[in-house]
């Protein structure tokens, strides 16, 4: 069973930048389709973007396209999310996932495993 662990969250002013990382164990990561969601207080778990298990594939949320870069690094088991010029608006806990079948996905429900999230906070 994949584990997930996210990190790098913290308090950022708007124009700041973040990266977050996900280590996974415990399952085949590099044949995994992975994804960043996110869920703001009061709010759905949304979208962010996606990438497939060789990173050929990537696809992000329109509201942070050309701000966010995801990427990942097989050998070391990990996921990376980039977040520049950031906005109050991007205030949320982010989560990492994995999907276990199938290429890219934007819905929370295609994924399989989860982590406990990291808090980003951008004050204006």
């Amino acid at each position: 069973q994949a584990q997930l662990v996210e990190s790098g969250g913290g308090l950022v002013q708007a124009g700041g930048s973040l990266r977050l990382s996900c280590a996974a164990s415990g399952g085949t990561f590099s044949s995994y389709a992975m994804g960043w969601f996110r869920q703001a207080p009061g709010k759905e778990r949304e979208f962010v973007a996606t990438i497939s298990w060789s990173a050929y594939n990537t696809y992000y949320a329109d509201s942070v396209k050309g701000r966010f870069t995801i990427s990942r690094d097989n050998a070391k088991n990990s996921l990376y999310l980039q977040m520049n010029n950031l906005k109050p608006e991007d205030t949320a806990v982010y989560y990492c996932a994995s999907r276990v079948w199938g290429d890219i996905a934007m819905e929370p429900a295609s994924y399989d495993y989860w982590g406990q999230g990291t808090q980003v906070t951008v004050s204006s």
